[in-house]
């Protein structure tokens, strides 16, 4: 299981036959997502008919599927972690954030195996972790707040979906994971031991356009991020209603889509404008992420010396 990927949810059709890149106005923009809390509101959008027809969903079961598609020219735009925009960017796709649906408070736990009662005692431990994915830029996070290097522990690249095996055969003493395998592992006697809520502001989950997109097709990202807010004000003011049809959506409690809303805060236009702006706290925090990520061997390279983000096609007010 991989991140942003609820156990036991049903997943729609994959991408459909997708043909080459265009600018034309006849062709919507085609967006990747796949299923996570945070993208819900997109999801709403489109179950209300509130994304222009010039935009178009193209459904996939993670984020490697959006990455993959991305790199091939097969998608104009994609939900991911602020992270996974840096890995596309390394890769050549020139990608550029233009939302913030979520961020992390909580969804991104360390779990570890008594005795170890501190994050310095993660030395010479055994630590589960997807080092292709958000949780591989948790651990360096949780590493760099116990003064550690990556040395200093045994990474065992697992993906999450194997982390409660691994668990369970005692070949590791700590995980890097989120719902609801963290909760698995505490009812198997692991500790909570630190989680994003300790790191505020850090791990995003944005809206990121290519730069074609962006310049060539302006209006059609207006309207993609338009839906997003529609979506996002339904699931405030209409909770009840959004909680039942995600969960609906995601073949999952109702009580389950609840616990993962608490683990996140969902940024309205307001704070979107304050983290897209040239000195907000994406600019700040991708260049963090990607020093932090090139030091550990994640990342190739820095990117190159334009924002990474761009406030300009937000709506001008809530929707």
């Amino acid at each position: 299981m991989r991140r942003r990927h609820f156990i036991g949810l049903s997943v729609a059709a994959g991408l459909a036959a997708i043909g080459p890149w265009g600018c034309s106005s006849g062709r919507p923009l085609r967006l990747g997502v796949h299923p996570w809390i945070g993208y819900e509101p997109l999801y709403l959008a489109e179950e209300f008919d509130w994304l222009p027809e010039s935009v178009t969903l193209l459904k996939g079961e993670a984020a490697a599927d959006s990455l993959a598609r991305l790199q091939a020219g097969e998608l104009d735009g994609a939900a991911l972690t602020l992270d996974e925009v840096l890995r596309a960017k390394d890769a050549g796709t020139d990608l550029v954030v233009v939302g913030v649906t979520d961020v992390s408070a909580g969804a991104d736990v360390l779990v570890v195996r008594p005795p170890i009662d501190s994050l310095e005692g993660l030395r010479g431990q055994r630590v589960a972790v997807e080092l292709s994915g958000v949780s591989g830029v948790m651990l360096l996070k949780i590493l760099e707040r116990a003064g550690l290097e990556r040395a200093d522990v045994t990474e065992v690249n697992l993906p999450v979906s194997e982390h409660e095996s691994a668990w369970q055969r005692g070949e590791v003493a700590a995980s890097v994971c989120y719902e609801p395998v963290a909760s698995a592992l505490e009812d198997q006697g692991g500790v909570r031991m630190f989680d994003s809520g300790d790191l505020p502001e850090t791990i995003f989950d944005v809206l990121a356009v290519t730069r074609r997109m962006a310049d060539g097709r302006p209006q059609a990202v207006r309207g993609m991020l338009a839906g997003h807010f529609a979506g996002l004000q339904h699931l405030v003011r209409s909770r009840h209603d959004a909680i039942y049809r995600i969960a609906g959506r995601q073949n999952t409690s109702p009580d389950a889509i609840r616990r993962a809303l608490a683990t996140v805060m969902l940024p309205d236009l307001a704070a979107n404008q304050r983290y897209l702006a040239t000195t907000g706290r994406v600019e700040v925090v991708a260049r963090n992420l990607a020093h932090l990520m090139i030091r550990a061997g994640l990342l190739g390279k820095m990117p190159d010396s334009r924002p990474i983000s761009n406030p300009a096609f937000l709506p001008r007010s809530n929707t």
